[in-house]
């Protein structure tokens, strides 16, 4: 089945519905979801969404704090703007639905502000602890009674269709973007959409480690689908593991909020010792890389699993008012957080890198934009500031739209003959313990050797078992019919392989990425970022 766009819209999460909600007013936009449409990173956001929105806080303080927690890779530009264009989207947020947690401040009403690490100030909107599911309800409900919107759940983009792809005959100006090929999950079937804009709003990579706090969904597919069409891909070793993952056999990888240490959470050695201010002057508030990595040392010196996360001194109506979702989730596991410290251990978080994007969005295919996670838009640089994800999210939907709409007149509707997917002689597979197989092989190969500490010799053996993986994978992927589950393993594969490659390429230590073997920073050398493309390396 061909099914034509005017938008095709790769994702539902805050960045893909934002844009769409938006790109309505111009034209048709379908959005593909491998799961259903609330199914996204965005939806298990629990902190909030950062922006300056107290009198007490300044543009300025906020920018400072991103910058610093950057690590001096982050673009002074674009961390500037999406900051100071924040309370705006702030503004549209609210005026779609989304109901910030407010309190009384004397006789006024204000938004609740909460902190969280690397922030000297307190500007984190939130929905108590449940941020994105809010979020996520609201631009559903935006999305769903819009005509213009088609949303097709369990539906999972393939590959993207480029004009470089078609024959010599039908080929036009390179790198163009016309679509996707997207397998319906539920009936197996490969369809063609076509659209004027394709927009990769697919998230992140967490399910490439182990251990993570993303969905499952989080396979890195847009990542994968670029890189293979010949987009840059950039900074991928900066991957920011989460401190506080809660820590239970029965629990599957819960996260802790950075919320909790904001509101006093006091981060412990088992045996009550509170460790971080051998680390940081922020002690327990301290950037995510400097807690990760203190508690992975404390770990490794101590042969213990977890770490305590204890808020238990805070009044018990303050913890069940500001985290009733986590209290519940600990609650089942027979943990009261009221009582007692939480244990936790670091976790795959957040992807800092992905595909690059100029100020609007725009890769350097055209008709291409990568919004949200799968971007590498310049303001993480190597370490991700707390809550500044659903705000990059929302300022470059808007840019992205701001774009195309200066474009949209002059739109080409795509006229070519685009042949149907092409896997007609594979077989049915008897052998899906393959697929299984490797997916867990990858998965613990990066954890063991590319996580919070690395080294060269770890890069290499990575390295070495990602490309026989790699290549078990690509012969089995041209034999049999694909399925769900081959295609999110053909794409952690990939992702695996570029942030091994991004790793080997950074001889220093920064921000997230931190190699035994070079354990300073080195400005002279690494002040920028690393960069790969399929069609130069």
């Amino acid at each position: 089945m061909e099914i034509k766009t005017d938008f095709l819209v790769l994702g539902s999460g805050i960045a893909g519905l934002s844009f769409a909600i938006k790109a309505a007013e111009l034209g048709t936009v379908a959005i593909v979801t491998k799961k259903e449409k609330s199914e996204a990173n965005t939806n298990y956001a629990q902190g909030g969404i950062a922006a300056v929105s107290d009198s007490a806080d300044r543009f300025e303080y906020h920018i400072r704090d991103t910058m610093l927690c950057g690590a001096g890779l982050c673009k002074d530009e674009v961390v500037k703007f999406v900051v100071t264009e924040a309370p705006e989207r702030i503004k549209e947020l609210v005026d779609w639905g989304v109901e910030f947690t407010k309190s009384q401040s004397g006789s006024s009403t204000v938004y609740d502000l909460g902190r969280e690490g690397g922030h000297s100030m307190r500007r984190v909107l939130h929905a108590k602890d449940l941020t994105g599911s809010e979020i996520e309800r609201a631009l559903n409900d935006k999305t769903g009674s819009n005509p213009k919107i088609s949303v097709y759940e369990n539906h999972l983009a393939v590959d993207l269709i480029m004009m470089s792809s078609l024959t010599d005959e039908e080929k036009g100006p390179p790198d163009r973007c016309l679509g996707a090929y997207v397998l319906d999950i539920l009936s197996n079937e490969v369809h063609t959409f076509l659209a004027d804009f394709v927009i990769l709003a697919t998230g992140g990579a967490g399910k490439v480690y182990l251990i993570t706090t993303n969905p499952d969904i989080a396979t890195a597919d847009g990542v994968a689908m670029a890189y293979r069409a010949g987009a840059l891909i950039s900074n991928m070793e900066f991957i920011q593991f989460h401190p506080t993952c809660l820590y239970h056999p029965e629990a599957k990888f819960f996260l802790i909020s950075e919320a909790v240490r904001g509101e006093g959470g006091i981060l412990k050695l088992k045996n009550g010792e509170p460790f971080m201010d051998r680390y940081h002057p922020m002690k327990s508030l301290a950037p995510r890389d400097v807690v990760a990595k203190a508690i992975d040392y404390e770990l490794k010196k101590s042969g213990e699993d977890y770490v305590l996360l204890d808020i238990s001194h805070r009044d018990q109506a303050f913890i069940l008012d500001r985290f009733p979702n986590i209290y519940h989730k600990c609650l089942e596991f027979g943990i009261d957080m009221t009582r007692e410290a939480i244990p936790v251990v670091p976790a795959a978080h957040y992807l800092c890198g992905g595909v690059v994007v100029n100020h609007y969005g725009e890769t350097n295919i055209d008709g291409l934009f990568a919004l949200g996670e799968v971007s590498c838009t310049g303001l993480h640089g190597a370490n991700r500031l707390a809550s500044n994800s659903l705000l990059e999210a929302v300022v470059y939907a808007h840019r992205a739209f701001v774009r195309i709409s200066e474009r949209f007149s002059q739109h080409r509707g795509v006229s070519l003959a685009i042949p149907p997917w092409g896997q007609q002689k594979a077989n049915e597979s008897d052998e899906s313990v393959v697929v299984s197989h490797n997916w867990d092989e990858i998965r613990r190969c990066m954890w063991n050797y590319v996580g919070i500490v690395r080294s060269n010799k770890r890069l290499e053996r990575a390295e070495r078992r990602i490309d026989m993986i790699s290549r078990e994978i690509d012969e089995y992927y041209q034999q049999f019919f694909i399925t769900k589950d081959l295609i999110e393993l053909r794409n952690i594969t990939t992702a695996a392989k570029l942030i091994v490659q991004c790793a080997k390429l950074r001889k220093e230590s920064r921000g997230l990425h931190y190699n035994i073997d070079y354990p300073e920073r080195n400005e002279a050398d690494w002040q920028r970022d690393t960069i790969v493309s399929k069609r130069v390396v």
